[in-house]
């Protein structure tokens, strides 16, 4: 089961960045959802199920927003690769 949240924000919003309603929303969800995973308090797959889109899409959305897919430091993708 899904919940909802609501967010108000002003009927001129979509019309001053030249989108649609349905454009700003689906905006403001990839926002959220890729802020939340840049923090590291969402995996890739929920946050691409709060974004409404598959995994592979929003991984490959990330770079829209200055944000990297893999963000670990040389350490620990040594250590990851020499366990894996």
């Amino acid at each position: 089961m899904a919940t909802q949240l609501t967010i108000q924000y002003p009927e001129s919003l979509p019309d001053v960045l030249q989108e649609t309603v349905e454009q700003f929303e689906s905006e403001a969800r990839m926002a959220m959802a890729v802020k939340l995973f840049e923090m590291k308090r969402l995996s890739s797959g929920l946050a691409a199920a709060l974004a409404g889109v598959d995994r592979v899409t929003f991984l490959l959305s990330l770079h829209r927003y200055n944000v990297p897919m893999i963000d670990m430091t040389e350490k620990e993708l040594e250590s990851d690769i020499a366990h894996a």
